[in-house]
């Protein structure tokens, strides 16, 4: 199952963002998303846990947690829109 977590602090990496989640259950990814020119993060990112059950317990004790003074908002992600779509009038 795949997660949107935001609000996270410009310094957490991927590493830091999976440590926080195995917590609660097997992660298969974590990756914190970063500006293509700057390289920078962009203060969201998205995690995979093998199991829904996991995931779900992540969410209910990870969303409004703080971490480096925020409070972190995870949801379930939701699948990308075409950007072409966008685009019609």
């Amino acid at each position: 199952m795949n997660l949107y977590v935001s609000n996270l602090g410009f310094n957490v990496s991927d590493n830091d963002l999976r440590k926080l989640f195995e917590g609660y259950g097997q992660v298969s990814s974590a990756k914190i998303i970063t500006d293509r020119e700057s390289g920078r993060s962009r203060g969201f990112g998205f995690v995979e846990m093998d199991s829904e059950k996991d995931a779900n317990t992540a969410i209910s004790k990870l969303n409004g947690k703080e971490m480096d003074g925020r409070a972190l908002s995870v949801s379930v992600a939701k699948e990308r829109e075409n950007r072409s779509d966008r685009r019609k009038f």
